[in-house]
């Protein structure tokens, strides 16, 4: 069985979502895993709590699938430090966090939804998987970046990858992905229209428009893969099909060159 720590934010329905789409395959399919904790950076009783509402939902669902809730709040810890040093700070809030998960032994970290950056140590520590919304060799940075550096460039695919957390953040490998097009069938019509807002607007002004159509085509098809490709790469480590060793990803022939495809299987998953 496959022991994951699972850290999260709990900011709203999307961490709930990305839970209950691995307990549901674990309870009604069988995925071979166990979610040894949840961990959250919220105690949830901070002051200046704006998502207090949602995380309150959030941990009476992990609490209602019997899951250990391990929290350690970043708005109490050491402000002082905080204040005078952010990276001193976050190697001692990794210390703590590593101390509190420590009773919950777990193989594979999944960050799902979890909005403060892995200290080093921690990264070093843990083999911990992240999302990033963009194909392997695909644009840096949040996902509107991403998707208007796609429309800059004419690109003809787009995609979400899971990546290694490592000591240089959102810089680990590729471990595993999903691509899907952005040209032909549903998406030519809206290039047209976006090429000529370009063109008599100039790009600077229309990407200020999130409502731009192609924008939203883009979202709307990358968005929902996220949560299937999640899931499908929980299960090849489940499954034993993969591994991780020295932060390198394996299969039971040696190591993969390269990020691991999982295309066919998100969009099976889909109906694609």
């Amino acid at each position: 069985m496959l022991r994951l720590g699972w850290f999260s934010t709990g900011r709203g329905p999307g961490s709930r979502n990305l839970l209950k789409a691995v307990m549901d395959k674990k309870e009604q399919e069988g995925l071979d895993v166990e979610i040894s904790f949840v961990f959250c950076n919220w105690d949830n009783d901070e002051e200046d709590n704006p998502k207090r509402d949602q995380r309150a939902v959030f941990f009476d669902m992990v609490r209602g699938y019997g899951i250990p809730l391990v929290t350690v709040s970043w708005k109490k810890f050491r402000p002082d430090l905080w204040a005078s040093d952010q990276t001193a700070w976050r190697d001692e809030y990794g210390r703590a966090l590593r101390e509190a998960v420590s009773p919950y032994p777990f193989d594979l970290g999944i960050l799902a939804g979890y909005m403060l950056w892995m200290d080093d140590e921690t990264c070093r520590c843990f083999d911990m998987l992240n999302l990033h919304p963009a194909l392997p060799d695909g644009p840096k940075g949040t996902w509107q970046e991403v998707i208007w550096q796609l429309i800059s460039e004419d690109a003809d695919r787009q995609g979400a990858m899971m990546h290694i957390c490592t000591e240089d953040w959102d810089r680990g490998a590729a471990l595993t992905y999903c691509g899907f097009p952005i040209k032909g069938e549903g998406y030519d019509p809206l290039w047209g229209e976006a090429r000529a807002r370009i063109a008599a607007e100039g790009f600077d002004n229309v990407r200020k428009d999130q409502e731009l159509p192609l924008f939203k085509k883009i979202r709307e098809d990358g968005a929902r893969r996220e949560l299937p490709l999640i899931v499908s790469t929980i299960r090849e480590f489940a499954e034993g099909r993969v591994t991780i060793r020295d932060k390198r990803l394996y299969d039971r022939d040696g190591p993969i060159d390269g990020p691991y495809d999982l295309s066919a299987q998100v969009d099976r998953t889909l109906g694609v």
